[in-house]
């Protein structure tokens, strides 16, 4: 008993002098994306009385691998949650999906619709940002699963510093890569 203990400790000291973070997660699907009723025009509402940034919507395919990733390495982390909800609201879109709802504008439509007709979307995942006015935030369209936690965070902070009005989210990345 005593060694088992003792070997707890060398390996939490281990893990502790080699730069080891373990982050903290919880559900993506209760903490990172909020309940909507699918109408957007609404949303844009909420997002303007809340003080957000704008939306951000998650065009994801129920057997995507790519979106699984993202939800159970990515968007399940209590800081990426945490930075994008005190930004964005964020909603999850089926791109298959007959759910009828109201866009932007207004205009009634289906999920399957506005994905592709008005968004052309066809791989998941896509994250795509959209202001205060419903209208895509450039160079914001993200497709496929992120690399990482920083890369998403990244993503974040490019549209939140408004970083897209100059810079391509590729130079962003380049310009704020880590020294070794």
């Amino acid at each position: 008993m005593h060694s088992s203990i003792q070997s707890l400790i060398f390996l939490g000291l281990l893990l502790l002098c080699s730069g080891a973070v373990v982050s903290e997660t919880r559900s993506a699907e209760k903490y990172f994306f909020d309940r909507s009723f699918w109408d957007l025009s609404e949303e844009l509402d909420s997002a303007r009385d809340q003080g957000k940034k704008g939306i951000l919507i998650m065009f994801e395919l129920d057997e995507c691998p790519f979106c699984v990733r993202m939800k159970s390495t990515v968007l399940n982390r209590v800081e990426v949650q945490d930075y994008f909800k005190q930004h964005f609201l964020i909603f999850s879109l089926d791109i298959n999906g007959d759910v009828e709802m109201t866009s932007f504008t207004g205009q009634p439509t289906t999920m399957k619709e506005f994905a592709f007709r008005e968004y052309r979307v066809r791989a998941t995942p896509v994250f795509l940002f959209f202001d205060l006015e419903g209208k895509p935030i450039k160079r914001s369209r993200f497709t496929g699963a992120a690399s990482s936690v920083d890369e998403f965070l990244l993503l974040g902070r490019y549209v939140v510093e408004e970083a897209y009005h100059d810079v391509s989210f590729t130079r962003y990345k380049r310009s704020h890569r880590k020294s070794p």
